[in-house]
């Protein structure tokens, strides 16, 4: 059997660090890339949302359909969520967990004999095309925000050693100028290790040569004081990029608390307020949800009013979308699909106003 392989993934950037990590991996036992026939096509599935798991699905019918005789891999959130629920799609040949996600290549191995010449020539990557490398550097929550799945699918805290970080980031081989540092939750980095952020930043400036280092998305309350100090020191160093993701998800207090997410919007603005008097120039960015379980018209207002006079600038915009084993799916009061459009487009307006103004 030839080892060839594709690979495909959807959602957060933590599902595209593991992505190249395993591409990676692949590559180095001997396997070759092949977008048009591949032996084997590995999709990592994301289920933070119902619209999600549907694209997932869709995914995999579809390239059942154009690869009859391709084996196709499952992993990633969905797939866990589908192998705890005994909901597997007949189209995919093997399913793995989040857990053994890293270790697919052993099934590739023993699956396949043939060793591949210059598999790294023919890999072929957005991110990468795009110079960029997805490293994630934290995995698992713990902070059982009411709507969210993912703590339930997702492995148990952990964080990657900065020593592991800077060896990953050093002996990479492919073209590349920036560094994207993802993780589930970067509020719990370090947490076992008893290493910090700006640890973590400071020896990516010291110990490499790679042009930029950026964050994919930083918790609200990783944005420290310390970090603070940190990022007033070196902001006008020309290798970190000045973009800084950080989900809200509401603008609303009551709303905030049916979430759980632990802070209130004085607390909040306030430290977007700080980070903004330190560098105004950075773009600032958020998730927010629209339509939580009894969202009304003075909370939804309340959000929106929230984000008019922050500093952020351009905002992604979720419709609230129902996951069973969550503890928002007991609340009362669900929206209707049109309130949620309609407030959604509200917050699109939005940011899109606020955007031409940053640019």
């Amino acid at each position: 059997m030839h080892r060839t392989f594709f690979s495909y993934s959807f959602g957060c950037r933590v599902n595209e660090a593991e992505k190249q990590l395993i591409d990676r991996t692949l590559l180095d036992a001997g396997f070759s890339w092949d977008e048009k026939k591949p032996t084997f096509y590995i999709i990592n599935s994301c289920a933070v949302t119902g619209k999600a798991e549907r694209e997932v699905r869709q995914h995999v019918y579809q390239i059942r359909k154009k690869f009859p005789e391709t084996k196709i891999i499952a992993t990633g959130c969905s797939a866990t969520l589908w192998m705890k629920n005994n909901a597997l799609l007949k189209e995919v040949d093997y399913w793995i967990d989040n857990r053994k996600k890293l270790s697919i290549h052993e099934l590739l191995i023993s699956l396949s004999k043939q060793q591949s010449k210059d598999a790294t020539k023919k890999y072929s990557d957005k991110f990468i095309n795009a110079g960029r490398m997805i490293v994630k550097i934290q995995d698992g929550c713990d902070w059982s925000c009411s709507y969210c799945i993912v703590p339930l699918l997702r492995q148990p805290v952990k964080s990657e050693k900065i020593s592991d970080i800077i060896k990953l980031i050093r002996n990479n081989k492919l073209p590349i100028s920036e560094v994207v540092l993802t993780a589930i939750n970067t509020r719990l980095f370090g947490r076992e290790t008893g290493e910090t952020l700006t640890q973590l930043l400071n020896m990516i400036l010291v110990r490499t040569k790679i042009e930029r280092v950026s964050f994919g998305s930083i918790h609200p309350s990783s944005i420290t004081p310390e970090f603070l100090i940190w990022y007033k020191k070196n902001k006008d160093n020309p290798r970190f990029v000045h973009f800084f993701h950080i989900p809200v998800q509401s603008g609303s207090d009551t709303v905030l608390k049916r979430m759980n997410r632990r802070y209130t919007t004085r607390k909040i603005l306030n430290t977007l307020e700080q980070l903004h008097h330190v560098d105004p120039h950075a773009l600032i960015a958020t998730d927010v949800i629209v339509g939580f379980p009894g969202e009304t018209e003075k909370e939804f207002q309340e959000t929106y009013e929230f984000l008019k006079k922050s500093p952020i600038s351009k905002f992604h915009v979720f419709r609230y979308s129902p996951r069973l084993g969550t503890v928002a799916i007991n609340l009362l009061n669900e929206l209707t699909y049109q309130v949620k459009k309609e407030r959604s487009k509200k917050l699109i307006e939005l940011s899109e106003r606020k955007m031409k103004i940053t640019t």
